[in-house]
């Protein structure tokens, strides 16, 4: 399905908060939500909460990115794409987006997901994925690296509490620099309570809905504050830039 035109409107409300150039030093977390801070109706139910044009605004998001990172729940849950499906001259990444699959435990069958079958047509770009460096002989390696991606051992499971330093530090590494960071949960919370600040600007869509107390919430367990909030409301959502307070 293609997507809708992007809203002529979101181009210059989100440039403030994305990178200028795709080589920039920049993470952006970015989820949609439903109204009471929940991402999906049950865990391990794939949920879809905002509108199509806040879904082209995500690929338009993905373009000025180098990698786009979500954990293996996302990936076991909705068996997502994760390629950029918006290109215009304002592309800052005309070779795609890299994901970044956080995967310590080595749970997922690559061969078998759409990742895999999109990029063998050339519509997507093989993963990176990370796992744990207890992990020797992980799965679908020859195929991983036949398309061009590669598994990246890394001590996740001994201290999770220096996980996302190991984890950016390692992936500036190797090359990439600008990072759209799009869950699940875990992840989001995770990184929202993590006591460096990881992230430099957080995008959220807010659709008009409730999931409900059994849904999949995302709320830090500690007060986080926000400077440079704006918002922008289109046919259904509306979307809330911010940085974090330092």
């Amino acid at each position: 399905m293609s997507l809708p035109p992007l809203p002529t409107s979101l181009k210059p409300f989100l440039k403030p908060y994305l990178p200028s150039n795709s080589n920039d030093n920049h993470i952006t977390l970015t989820y949609a939500q439903s109204l009471d801070s929940r991402i999906a109706l049950k865990r391990g139910l794939q949920t879809k909460i905002s509108h199509l044009e806040t879904k082209t605004m995500t690929h338009y998001i993905r373009s000025k990115h180098q990698a786009i990172l979500v954990g293996i729940n996302t990936v076991l849950v909705d068996d997502p794409k994760l390629n950029c499906r918006y290109n215009d001259e304002d592309n800052l990444n005309l070779n795609g987006i890299r994901p970044i699959i956080i995967d310590p435990s080595n749970k997922w069958n690559y061969d078998d997901s759409q990742l895999s079958k999109i990029c063998e047509k050339g519509e997507g770009i093989s993963p990176f994925i990370l796992i744990d460096e207890s992990i020797t002989d992980p799965k679908n390696s020859n195929k991983l690296k036949e398309q061009g991606g590669k598994y990246i051992s890394l001590p996740l499971l001994k201290n999770r509490k220096n996980n996302w330093e190991i984890i950016i530090k390692k992936l500036n590494e190797l090359g990439i620099n600008s990072i759209m960071i799009e869950g699940g949960s875990t992840i989001i919370n995770e990184i929202l309570e993590y006591p460096k600040k990881i992230y430099d600007v957080l995008i959220i869509t807010i659709a008009p809905i409730f999931l409900g107390k059994e849904g999949v919430e995302v709320s830090p367990n500690k007060q986080i504050e926000f400077s440079n909030v704006n918002w922008w409301t289109g046919i259904q959502d509306s979307v809330m830039c911010c940085t974090p307070k330092e």
